[in-house]
């Protein structure tokens, strides 16, 4: 499994987020406290999107190494500031290649996303969805992955004009339907919300009047942190959070709604 988090509010530095709290991307990399079963460590890769100009579309930093290794990024990452960002680092699934484009964010505009987790039986059982996709989004994967094509699947559903919180939950309902026992943690955010599944995988989250975090693991010891119900979709932003159940789940959790 991978490890990722995402955060709106004012501006920070990327890499005070993802290298330097206690428990960060960096820390969870080589010593991540829930994996579930889906390895030990995150080594295959990692990135980093954020907005260069508040509204404007996502930049990436991506790589197939772990990030540990990687000191250019931790250069930039506490060079720039910006009011949204999204990090992961990748635990291949195995057959997968461990490619800098298989690395997520995976983007368009000012869309960024990740995927914690895995599709079982990939790729058999997705052929029947991959297929509802122009060829031309088939052919412009970013990788040969269960990752990539959640997210084809995803922006496929903005660019039609599904609101972000039912684009993922219509996903996530369309994968369990033919790969039941798949582990689907989807993340997305445009820099001033987020929106993200828990399906079978850890995730928690903290907000205040000023900004929103969403995590695969809590970064600190803020008591702040919440647990995101299995098989809820949070939807999070400053001010508050709300959870609401996915397919088969029961009534609402609802904590600060915006």
């Amino acid at each position: 499994m991978c490890r990722h988090l995402a955060y709106v509010g004012p501006p920070v530095t990327p890499a005070s987020l993802v290298l330097q709290v206690p428990h960060s991307l960096l820390h969870q990399s080589y010593a991540p406290a829930d994996m579930r079963g889906g390895g030990t460590i995150n080594a295959d890769g990692f990135g980093a999107g954020w907005y260069p100009d508040p509204g404007g579309p996502a930049a990436r930093y991506r790589s197939a190494l772990p990030i540990w290794s990687d000191a250019s990024f931790a250069s930039v990452a506490a060079a720039t500031r910006s009011g949204g960002v999204l990090a992961a680092v990748r635990s291949a699934t195995v057959g997968m290649p461990v490619t800098e484009a298989a690395a997520a964010p995976f983007g368009e505009g000012r869309w960024l996303f990740s995927h914690n987790g895995v599709v079982q039986g990939w790729p058999q059982s997705m052929a029947g969805l991959a297929g509802v996709l122009p060829v031309t989004d088939l052919l412009t994967l970013d990788a040969p992955t269960d990752a990539a094509l959640l997210w084809a699947l995803v922006r496929h559903r903005l660019r039609a004009g599904t609101e972000p919180g039912d684009a993922l939950a219509g996903v996530v309902a369309d994968v369990v339907a033919v790969a039941p026992g798949s582990r689907l943690n989807l993340l997305l955010t445009d820099g001033t919300g987020i929106w993200a599944t828990a399906w079978y995988h850890a995730l928690s989250v903290r907000t205040d009047d000023g900004s929103a975090l969403v995590a695969s693991e809590p970064l600190d010891g803020d008591p702040g942190w919440c647990p995101v119900p299995d098989r809820h979709l949070v939807t999070a932003g400053p001010g508050g959070h709300c959870c609401v159940p996915l397919v088969g789940t029961p009534a609402p959790t609802i904590q600060g709604v915006r």
